[in-house]
């Protein structure tokens, strides 16, 4: 058990393997990819880990209308901003891991080509699917909420989330883990990390009511206040609203800017609002449809692209 190997801090705490501090990366990226839907529908074998999901009644086709009206939408919001937005039919991402999902037709949208579609230098396959065979799941920047600049990498518990990958994460790229448990207002807990909170340059968002055990959200909190960041704190009707799934990128002019959707945005507070306006540009897509289906929102169709640092002489 990664218990016994390393350090822990506040039981499902912090994790850190002992290894040189890697090159330092940025923490905002100007390039996103993303993947335009098709046969787009509420997932079945999802639904039972998402209560998210599945609050509509649409026909499968509708369903799919209305989301691929959405999704042109925020890829013309984010291009008129200044994001640099890569496209791909029906994902990925210089190192590159080949994530862990739950459900098995999730598992199909492994695809190796997107990588030669970004041109991207791939140094390192890192595959942790080994661990799907052991029941243990670990799905992307769903389960990660990832701080690049100090690398920490803050993941809530859940059954798509198990600690056995998140150590061979840690292991292999040098991370920190800081683990907790995190549930919704009925006590379920929430599927992806992402719907919970948000790490960005200088601000971090999180719904700190979310983290029922005192211990584990001092840390969280403590943490975030450690490495710098200042900390707006959500309530849990704006983690309904998937306020808490919100993306901080850079323009193409080196401004920061907040992604996220209108449902999130209608839910904040207005001296919220003037906040994250002084933090950067924001963003605003309505994908009312997409959250009702599918149950995640901006942040969960945007694979941020990081281009590797050019080697050195």
């Amino acid at each position: 058990m990664i218990a016994k190997r390393r350090r822990v801090r506040g039981e499902r705490g912090s994790l850190r393997p002992g290894r040189a501090a890697p090159v330092r990366e940025s923490q905002l990226t100007n390039t996103v990819l993303m993947v335009r839907p098709v046969r787009f529908q509420t997932n079945p074998q999802t639904a039972e880990s998402n209560t998210f999901q599945g609050q509509t009644d649409l026909p499968a086709h509708e369903q799919q209308d209305q989301a691929l009206d959405e999704f042109e939408n925020l890829v013309e919001a984010l291009r008129d901003s200044g994001i640099n937005v890569v496209v791909v039919d029906d994902m990925e991402d210089g190192h590159k891991f080949v994530n862990i999902a739950e459900a098995e037709n999730r598992r199909t949208e492994r695809r190796h080509d997107v990588f030669d579609v970004l041109a991207y230098p791939v140094r390192e396959l890192v595959d942790l699917t080994r661990h799907e065979r052991e029941g243990h799941f670990l799905e992307g920047t769903g389960s990660l909420v990832l701080d690049r600049v100090n690398r920490v990498a803050y993941a809530c518990l859940s059954s798509r989330t198990h600690l056995d990958p998140l150590g061979d994460f840690a292991q292999r790229m040098d991370y920190e883990v800081v683990a907790f448990d995190a549930v919704d207002r009925d006590g379920v807990p929430v599927y992806h990390t992402n719907v919970v909170m948000n790490v960005g340059e200088e601000l971090a968002v999180i719904c700190d009511e979310a983290i029922p055990r005192e211990e584990q959200r001092s840390a969280v909190l403590r943490r975030l206040e450690e490495t710098g960041h200042e900390v707006m704190l959500l309530t849990y009707d704006q983690l309904e609203a998937f306020a808490g799934n919100m993306l901080e990128l850079r323009t193409a002019g080196g401004e920061r800017a907040l992604a996220m959707s209108q449902r999130a945005y209608a839910s904040l507070t207005d001296a919220q609002r003037r906040r994250l306006e002084e933090n950067g540009k924001l963003i605003v897509a309505g994908i009312d449809a997409i959250e009702d289906s599918a149950g995640g929102s901006v942040r969960c169709m945007l694979a941020e692209v990081h281009w590797p640092a050019p080697a050195q002489e």
